[in-house]
């Protein structure tokens, strides 16, 4: 069945942050996160991964901050980026590597786990840690963001501080190639 013309999921693909508020971003962002929550059959996924970059370069740092800022929302939304690393997964390039990669998201006390088992060709994520990790990396909800989209790149964020590594500094600084990035 077509999604109706307002639709916050389609709309969310077409807006450009730069022609709207820091509250008007995190209005839209909050009505799609709760239709995505509410059990309707549309959800996050609908946004196309090249939208989802597209925003997420638009968007002022203010407006990206935020989104971040809210809890639930930042949570739904972290959640569906970390689905989606299955399907960006580069398996040909790393159907030899048997690796868990761990990510904090967040600061000590409001801090979202995920993990990446890359194994047989595949990325698995779970939220529910249970394998001793190659790599841990660490990083504010805003930068992550950034990164996954294509707005932002790791070495730059280790060297202003913003994403932090423990374990296998090699294995952490070749990651990205392991997965397709969306382009704005």
């Amino acid at each position: 069945m077509p999604q109706p013309e307002t639709d916050p999921i389609a709309a969310l693909g077409e807006v450009d942050p730069k022609k709207v508020g820091k509250e008007e971003f995190v209005a839209l962002l909050e009505a799609a996160s709760e239709i995505a929550g509410s059990g309707t059959p549309v959800d996050l996924s609908a946004l196309r991964p090249e939208q989802f970059a597209r925003l997420i370069s638009r968007a002022s740092d203010a407006q990206i901050e935020a989104v971040m800022e809210r809890p639930e929302l930042r949570e739904r939304i972290l959640d569906e980026v970390f689905r989606r690393m299955g399907e960006h997964y580069k398996a040909e390039k790393a159907s030899s590597i048997e690796a868990v990669v761990r990510w904090r998201i967040g600061t000590e006390d409001d801090l979202l786990r995920y993990e990446c088992v890359l194994a047989d060709g595949q990325c698995t994520v779970s939220k529910d840690p249970r394998h001793e990790p190659r790599v841990t990396i660490t990083t504010p909800p805003a930068d992550f963001l950034k990164l996954a989209s294509g707005n932002a790149s790791a070495p730059m964020l280790f060297m202003k501080g913003k994403l932090k590594v423990a374990g296998d500094l090699g294995f952490a600084a070749g990651l990205t190639k392991l997965f397709q990035i969306p382009k704005a």
